[in-house]
């Protein structure tokens, strides 16, 4: 694991992650002594697949992509993205002591809180917001990695790339983001050649402008249209289950 610099014991309002900001102060307190901010870079790899999960990662900024390494080729596919709205290492918090996906740092460099996997697994058997909350965003990330399966199976190419643009701009603070077509290789499984016909599709209908090495959003609008129906479901589903984190009873009450 490559990432660099670190910073140790993080308040509620230095915290650049947005599942951690949404916790309750009480939550939030348990986990402020043992959170250590760390710097990295793209391309920075978190984990690789079967090694020991010791370390969870909160980002607050860039792209964690879950990659699952394929035997022909060799290569490694995008299953799915997290950015600041959630965390990564989440097998740990069911049962399992592995990392399932090669994990890798993408699209612009920042900072991420990690916390040793044990001592967050402890704290969150003990208090059952934390728990929730980590729970919730566990359940949002499969209904996002669903919706990946369901769009590599049935739609064309530029709808899927539709769909992965607005994933990478919903975590960045930029209309402009840092794409190759090897990076999108890796989300879309195509040739090259897939990929430049899809991004010419995209600019022709003005909803973005492909550079080398990046793509700049030009309207968003165009891209949930093309995405249909495999984008916004998960996204509905964060702002649902997270946004009344500080009143765990505000479900139960409705």
């Amino acid at each position: 694991m490559t990432v660099g610099g670190t910073d140790r014991g993080i308040g509620l309002e230095q915290a650049g992650n947005v599942l951690l900001r949404a916790l309750p102060p009480s939550a939030f307190a348990l986990l402020s002594p043992h959170l250590e901010r760390a710097a990295f870079s793209v391309d920075d790899v978190l984990a690789e697949a079967g090694e020991p999960i010791t370390t969870i990662f909160f980002p607050e900024g860039g792209i964690a992509a879950l990659l699952d390494p394929v035997e022909e080729g060799p290569r490694r596919l995008a299953v799915g993205l997290v950015g600041r709205e959630g965390f990564v290492g989440w097998p740990a918090l069911m049962g399992d002591d592995r990392w399932p996906h090669d994990v890798m740092l993408r699209a612009e460099a920042g900072t991420l809180l990690r916390i040793d996997a044990a001592r967050l697994s402890a704290l969150a058997e003990e208090n059952e917001v934390l728990r929730t909350a980590l729970l919730r965003f566990v359940h949002v990330a499969t209904i996002q990695m669903g919706r990946t399966i369901v769009s590599s199976l049935i739609h064309p190419v530029e709808r899927r790339m539709a769909r992965w643009i607005l994933l990478y701009h919903d975590r960045l603070s930029s209309d402009e983001i840092c794409l190759t077509h090897e990076e999108f290789r890796l989300m879309l499984g195509v040739r090259r050649s897939s990929v430049t016909e899809a991004l010419h599709r995209l600019e022709a209908d003005h909803a973005v402008r492909a550079l080398r090495g990046r793509v700049i959003v030009r309207d968003r609008d165009k891209l949930a249209a093309l995405a249909g129906d495999t984008y916004g479901h998960a996204e509905r589903e964060y702002r649902r289950l997270i946004a009344d984190l500080n009143e765990p009873d505000a479900r139960r009450r409705a």
